[in-house]
């Protein structure tokens, strides 16, 4: 396995890997790496003759210096997963490399993002757009991989990549949970013993909803009211967002339908998690949850 800093490397590597007819899988991530991830490896070593690595953590996707602060770095134990996982390149461009001085031209996608996250992180998704392009202009991979927890950021790369007719396929994975219900996130890290007992609500809110429509709840007024409930007895009550969307546009749903998904934002202590769940879904945690390695259940320790 190859670790790639510089852009110029990088895309000599590209070019030797398609001058042999390879096809190339990427999965960007801003390291901390998870099984989350890992679910990702996995398909891109499945469908694709060499999988690259992105690990870079993103300076103008933060709203808040502290937050790109304090967000989980162990680059070490990364390549040590990617390693074990089967990845052939990891590139880890610095800062300095992905903007150089003077940089000044942003990607921006205007209609899904005034919605949900969009409107309570200003800037968040122009700094998601712009790195990515960037990384696919460089790598110029076959199909690129992103999980379904960023619903909206997935639905915003899709319809960037379709708009400005970039030759890459996104696959989107659907969220991967520990054992008791909790969407896998490099911020999980943040969290105490006791906060992460209380972010256990947040799956709980979720399945909670799904069991309102289950039973013929389809105002979507009554089931976040219960969802908030939910949350609030765990002691949440600094929360972004609770929604029923459409699936596609994301917009806000007054009565909630077999595809509906339902999505919500809260802070538990200083930490921000999102989650999401379709409401007719039906794939069990069990079947969500590959085997931890070795190495993954150190980190869960």
């Amino acid at each position: 396995m190859k670790t790639i800093a510089p852009i110029k490397g990088m895309k000599e590597w590209v070019a030797f890997l398609r001058t042999k007819g390879l096809t190339l899988g990427l999965v960007p991530t801003m390291g901390a790496l998870h099984q989350g991830h890992v679910s990702l490896i996995r398909r891109a070593r499945e469908e694709n003759d060499k999988v690259i690595l992105g690990i870079f953590v993103n300076p103008i996707q933060f709203d808040k210096e502290k937050d790109l602060l304090s967000y989980p770095r162990d680059i070490e134990k990364d390549k040590e997963l990617a390693s074990r996982e089967g990845v052939d390149i990891i590139f880890a461009p610095s800062v300095e490399e992905i903007y150089p001085k003077g940089f000044s031209t942003f990607v921006e996608e205007e209609d899904l993002t005034e919605r949900l996250c969009g409107e309570h992180r200003p800037g968040h998704f122009r700094g998601v757009t712009t790195v990515v392009t960037k990384l696919l202009n460089i790598i110029s991979p076959d199909r690129a991989y992103f999980g379904l927890k960023d619903l909206q950021q997935s639905h915003v790369i899709k319809k960037m990549v379709r708009d400005l007719n970039m030759n890459v396929e996104v696959v989107v994975l659907p969220t991967v949970r520990d054992k008791d219900g909790l969407a896998l996130s490099s911020r999980n890290q943040h969290l105490s013993r006791t906060e992460r007992q209380t972010a256990l609500s947040i799956y709980k809110a979720l399945i909670r909803a799904r069991e309102l429509f289950a039973s013929g709840e389809t105002n979507s007024c009554e089931i976040l009211q219960e969802m908030h409930g939910i949350l609030h007895k765990a002691g949440i009550f600094q929360i972004d967002y609770t929604s029923v969307v459409d699936p596609e546009t994301l917009e806000e749903l007054e009565e909630a339908r077999p595809d509906a998904v339902v999505a919500l934002a809260c802070w538990v202590g200083n930490t921000r998690l999102i989650d999401n769940m379709g409401l007719s879904e039906t794939t069990s945690l069990k079947e969500r949850l590959p085997a931890l390695s070795s190495l993954e259940r150190e980190a869960h320790a």
